[in-house]
């Protein structure tokens, strides 16, 4: 019993550390993370460890929040995206949303010359926040892809869009 209470608090605390250690950097350059744990409350201090900053090699936009384009491609085709809209990267030539080969440059310089990443990202999760000219209108986009993907699904379809669409 005693082993089932260790695990169903353990696994959550750790997921929920691993989970801000991996996504608190948000697209910007990696730097050396320090960890401080603390176990029980004894009167002996608290143990620190440091990690070395490591660099990988990266297949991701670093404008994008760390997504990766190839899983973006899939994220894109797993919630019809194709359907609505035209993206040359993802064969699709949907006709009811913007046009994401050109629309998102230059919506996003139209949006307060909004960062293309950014501006993509709140896009999907807010959809409404900036409609796209060229007879869009609010409330067809659904709302909810900011809840129903996970961060890292998001940030891989960010990247994915950005890595296809053309910055003029």
């Amino acid at each position: 019993m005693i082993w089932v209470l260790f695990v169903a608090l353990l696994f959550p605390a750790g997921f929920a550390g691993w989970a801000v250690g991996h996504y608190s950097s948000l697209g910007k350059p990696s730097a050396t993370v320090v960890h401080t744990l603390t176990i029980g409350s004894t009167s002996a201090p608290a143990t620190t460890t440091s990690a070395a900053t490591t660099t990988t090699a990266a297949t991701t936009t670093t404008a994008s929040g760390g997504g990766n384009a190839a899983a973006g491609k899939a994220v894109f085709a797993a919630n019809n995206c194709a359907s609505c809209h035209t993206f040359t990267p993802a064969n699709a030539n949907g006709t009811i949303g913007p046009n994401l080969d050109t629309a998102p440059a230059s919506d996003a310089k139209a949006d307060g010359n909004m960062a293309l990443a950014a501006f993509i990202k709140e896009s999907i999760e807010n959809p409404d926040a900036y409609v796209a000219k060229g007879g869009y209108t609010k409330g067809i986009m659904p709302t909810n892809f900011g809840t129903t993907l996970s961060s890292k699904q998001l940030n891989d379809l960010v990247a994915f869009i950005v890595s296809g669409s053309s910055s003029s």
